[in-house]
């Protein structure tokens, strides 16, 4: 039992009465239950709010972000005083929610952010919706919208988590998650580890951001993670495969393959246009005055959806009239009448997303018309090379692979990224729209800078690229990343040469006998990898206790293989491994995307002994 001095607080803090250090010291007391003389920051603003002082959450929230607490994340009864004492001098700098944009303070005090309250609020009522009942944070759910508590609940790492799995199911296994009541900050560190790292394998742009970021509750940061991961789910149920009948969107003389190569967004803005014309409504304004949406509803469901909205003059009473026929089919989600009047562009793509996705209202396909969809080789190998450019921080994002990579400018992006200043970018023309012309030259000089590097590129050309080849990109790319993933290890080696694939493996196999296990395997096609436990063997050698060999079967049919599988994903995605690959991946024995997973657990191995 920690032993407190009210005396000696007292003259610490002479503007608050002896009386009071006294009564303040003993509620301390009250919630330091295990009386090591700590309590969680996490739960500090409801000790403040349960003991009468503060005014709001709000207020008592940035009161203590204003105050120096240790890194542990424990606040110690003196950083208590100086709290309760600063709310008491009026405490005054906190954000007010309720304005459309709120500025909040960064990692360095003297830097803001602004940060959208609209946004802030529907994606609190979405978690709240989504998440209601959950097994380990039900009892959170609602959390208030009106308030900056998302941003609280979010420093375990849980929701983030738990919200990734609602937009991209089965992305994490949620049996390496720490999900006791009390967390060391070791535990919370692995969750938000977990988050991050599987944010980035559905797609999400997850460059500045980190385990701590979250830990401290940065709003701005968690707040555009939150908004990727809810688009990463909207957006991934617009698919043919899904909605075979979106071929009726295809253009005249627009191929399949062509059509197939849209990012969503642009698949999303081409069905609301055609139900406009089918409408035979032909204005051209964008969402903001509610006409648009009101003709999109009355298509989708005439009886349920009239036009009346239209004979409004008044934009804010439209716009709440459009929400409420939108209510009609329980897709009133994501605006207010405010954002929609104000054009924000996040939350009315969510809103059309979501009409989208639960009424897409396109005739179904005879079997005659059914497509016949392209098997594209290296499909899976597409979307890792694809992740892998977005975690080098490339701009613009990739999307499709052999499309955004047309221009040259991303393969120079992530030669420079990988090479500091091998591109000469005098060279390069950046200015869109390019002409053919000008992409060739990117392209042809994205290639000179391969066979610089000394990349196997026989009879490769820029033009191979533009034309948006498979195979010579997929060809391309591979070595890039594989030079990036030797890369690491390069740097962290004693020797500073080149890993060979051999070399790899060897490792690998010595990390197994490290951690006490006798699987083996001789290179990255041998189908020892399918039962996916020899992954979780090199886990085991590198993070001793990292495994729990209860989750692991010896994966002798697919469904366990692909259970193993899972389970040594989130894994190494918790020990702070950045993997791309899919269980199928590891099943299915993908040698190239295997090595990858390899090659990140080296990295993190070697880090670890740095």
């Amino acid at each position: 039992m920690v032993v407190i001095n009210s005396a000696l607080l007292a003259k610490k803090f002479p503007q608050l009465p002896a009386r009071d250090v006294d009564d303040l010291v003993n509620q301390f007391r009250r919630f330091d239950i295990d009386g090591r003389g700590q309590i969680d920051q996490k739960d500090l603003v409801k000790v403040i709010q349960e003991i009468g002082e503060g005014q709001s959450y709000d207020q008592i929230r940035a009161t203590i972000k204003g105050v120096d607490i240790n890194a542990t994340g424990k606040v110690e009864v003196d950083e208590f005083l100086e709290i309760v004492s600063k709310l008491r001098e009026g405490g005054g700098n906190h954000q007010t929610v309720g304005k459309k944009v709120i500025q909040v303070k960064g990692a360095n005090q003297n830097i803001t952010h602004s940060m959208n309250d609209d946004e802030r609020s529907e994606f609190t009522a979405h978690i709240n919706s989504v998440l209601a009942g959950d097994m380990h944070i039900g009892d959170r759910i609602p959390i208030p919208t009106h308030t900056m508590q998302v941003f609280d609940e979010c420093r375990d790492g849980l929701l983030l988590c738990k919200l990734i799995n609602d937009s991209v199911p089965d992305t994490i296994d949620e049996r390496v998650l720490n999900v006791k009541n009390k967390l060391s900050n070791f535990q919370i560190i692995e969750n938000n580890n977990v988050a991050i790292n599987s944010a980035k394998a559905i797609g999400c742009s997850v460059v500045n951001i980190g385990p701590q970021d979250i830990m401290d509750g940065r709003e701005h940061l968690i707040l555009g993670l939150i908004w990727q991961i809810i688009k990463a789910g909207l957006l991934s149920k617009i698919d043919i495969r899904l909605h075979p009948e979106l071929y009726r969107l295809l253009e005249e003389d627009e191929s399949l393959e062509k059509f197939l190569r849209l990012p969503p967004e642009q698949i999303l803005l081409r069905w609301f246009n055609y139900h406009l014309k089918a409408a035979g409504w032909h204005r051209t304004s964008d969402v903001k005055d509610g006409e648009n949406y009101t003709v999109l509803l009355n298509q989708l469901a005439p009886d349920l959806c009239s036009r009346a909205p239209l004979r409004e003059n008044d934009l804010f009473s439209r716009a709440e009239q459009v929400l409420q026929n939108a209510e009609k089919l329980n897709c009133r989600k994501y605006l207010s009448p405010q954002s929609l009047v104000a054009g924000n562009p996040k939350l009315n793509l969510a809103f059309v997303a979501n009409l989208f996705n639960t009424h897409p209202g396109l005739d179904p396909l005879e079997e005659v018309e059914r497509p016949e969809l392209p098997d594209v080789e290296g499909d899976r190998e597409a979307r890792v090379f694809a992740l892998w450019l977005n975690s080098l921080d490339v701009d613009p994002f990739v999307n499709n692979l052999y499309v955004d990579l047309q221009d040259g400018t991303i393969l120079l992006q992530a030669f420079d990224k990988m090479h500091p200043g091998i591109v000469d970018w005098k060279r390069v023309t950046r200015r869109l729209p390019l002409n053919r012309f000008k992409q060739v030259e990117n392209t042809n000089y994205a290639i000179m800078i391969g066979q610089h590097l000394r990349y196997t590129l026989v009879n490769m050309q820029g033009a191979d690229i533009v034309d948006g080849s498979p195979t010579l990109t997929l060809g391309l790319v591979w070595q890039m990343m594989r030079e990036n993933v030797t890369q690491t290890m390069k740097k962290l080696s004693k020797s500073g040469r080149d890993i060979t694939d051999m070399e790899m493996i060897r490792w690998a196999n010595e990390a197994v006998q490290r951690g006490g296990k006798t699987s083996k395997v001789g290179s990255f096609k041998d189908p020892s990898f399918k039962t996916g436990v020899f992954v979780c063997d090199v886990l085991n050698g590198v993070r001793p206790g990292s495994v729990d060999y209860a989750m692991v079967s010896r994966g002798t049919n697919l469904e366990d293989a692909k259970l193993n599988a899972k389970y040594a994903i989130s894994v190494a995605r918790k020990i702070g491994a950045v993997i791309f690959v899919l269980p199928e991946d590891i099943i299915e024995c993908r040698a190239k995307l295997i090595l990858t997973f390899i090659g990140s657990l080296m990295a993190i191995d070697a880090a670890g002994k740095a």
